[in-house]
C-alpha cells in the first residue's frame, strides 16, 4: 500500500469520529498502549529537538523498509508522533524522501493544535525523512 493509499484510509477510518477532539482523544488512547523506548534509546541523537516537548524518534530498516518508535514526555504529544511514526513505519526510504504526505493534517488533527506544537510535529516529519534518507544510503 502506497502512502496516499495510507493515508486515505486513516481518512475513512477515522471519518467515524465527528467530533475532532474525539478523534484526537482516541489517537492518544492509543499511544497510552504504547511501551516507552527504552533509557538506551532516549538520548540525545534520537531527540527532536524542534519540539518544546521531549521527543525521541529512533528508525531502523528491515527488509527493506523503515521502522519508527517513538517517545515523548507528554501524552498528547505521545500519541500525535507515534500515530506519525505508524503511518510512516513500513515504507521504503524512497516512498517517504518522495512523499508530501501529512497524515494529521489529512485526518484534522491538526486544526486545534497551537502553532508551537504545529511547529514541532512538522519537525518530528523532517526527521522522519531525514533518517528515512540515511537509510537509503
Amino acid at each position: 500500500m502506497t502512502l496516499a493509499e495510507k493515508q486515505q484510509q486513516l481518512v475513512d477510518d477515522l471519518a467515524i469520529i465527528e467530533d475532532p477532539q474525539e478523534r484526537l482523544g482516541a489517537v492518544v488512547d492509543r499511544a497510552k498502549r504504547l511501551a516507552p523506548l527504552p533509557e538506551s534509546d532516549r538520548t540525545e541523537s534520537h531527540r527532536e529537538h524542534g519540539c518544546i516537548s521531549q521527543v525521541w524518534v529512533v528508525g531502523a530498516l528491515r527488509d527493506g523498509r523503515c521502522q519508527f518508535r517513538c517517545d515523548a514526555d507528554g501524552p498528547l504529544v505521545k500519541g500525535l508522533v507515534a500515530f506519525l511514526c505508524e503511518f510512516f513505519s513500513g515504507a521504503t526510504p524512497a516512498e517517504i524522501a518522495a512523499s508530501n504526505a501529512d497524515p494529521l493534517e489529512a485526518v484534522g488533527l491538526m486544526r486545534n493544535l497551537s502553532p508551537t506544537r504545529h511547529n514541532g510535529l512538522a519537525a518530528v516529519r523532517a526527521r522522519i525523512r531525514e533518517l528515512a534518507a540515511a537509510m537509503d544510503q
